[in-house]
């Protein structure tokens, strides 16, 4: 099997990056990481989602490989999501993406500000 060519700007590749790159898709890989959550674990954990983005996102991932959904016949239904194989593939990137942006947050928008012409 070929790899992708991320500079080709019709490479499916592309469409790879907008899913991982997305803030939304970072985070859930993110929560999931230590296990099947619920919806509103998920939305709980992450903060500041919509019910309506989350619930794209997850199927967006689920579309993608990267989180399967898993219904139970209980009432009320119960319904937990969790990391797929490939979505675990993503853990150790995406954390040293996350552990990068914390270090460096301040810096970013020391420069952000200096850019803006508030400092």
């Amino acid at each position: 099997m070929k790899n992708g060519d991320a500079f080709d700007p019709d490479c499916p590749t592309r469409l790879v990056l907008d899913r991982i790159g997305d803030k939304w898709s970072v985070l859930v890989v993110l929560s999931l990481r230590e296990g099947p959550k619920r919806f509103t674990e998920l939305r709980d954990m992450i903060g500041g989602v919509t019910p309506k983005v989350l619930t794209q996102t997850l199927r967006a991932m689920a579309a993608d490989g990267l989180v399967t959904r898993k219904v139970f016949a209980e009432v009320p239904p119960r319904v937990e999501y969790t990391l797929t194989p490939l979505g675990h593939s993503l853990q150790e990137p995406i954390q040293a993406i996350t552990d990068w942006a914390e270090q460096y947050v301040q810096d970013v928008m020391a420069a952000r500000a200096v850019g803006d012409g508030r400092a």
